[in-house]
């Protein structure tokens, strides 16, 4: 059985949203630097990291999560994950042939 945190969302609801959105932020600007430049040594393919580590609060924020309860843990959590999978799809999208 889930608990229901303050804004209403049970915990289990809560962690997949978060998580989702941490992810899918950081494939979204992985695809979006590896459309801006084809070299790993240019600077501005980190420039749509830090826009999705920007956005990511609001758009939890929008999708019903009290992001004022967040503790330093649960921002480092999503700056992780995000950083992971931009860092993991644009290292594939650099190293193939397409």
């Amino acid at each position: 059985m889930a608990t229901e945190t303050a804004d209403g969302m049970s915990s289990h609801r809560r962690g997949v949203t978060v998580t989702a959105v941490a992810c899918l932020t950081g494939v979204a600007a992985g695809l979006l630097s590896s459309t801006l430049v084809d070299s790993p040594t240019a600077t501005l393919g980190i420039a749509p990291l830090v826009g999705a580590l920007v956005v990511n609060l609001g758009l939890i924020r929008v999708l019903g999560v009290d992001v004022d309860e967040f503790s330093g843990k649960d921002q480092l959590y999503t700056g992780f994950m995000t950083f992971c999978l931009w860092f993991i799809t644009w290292g594939i999208l650099l190293t193939s042939s397409a």
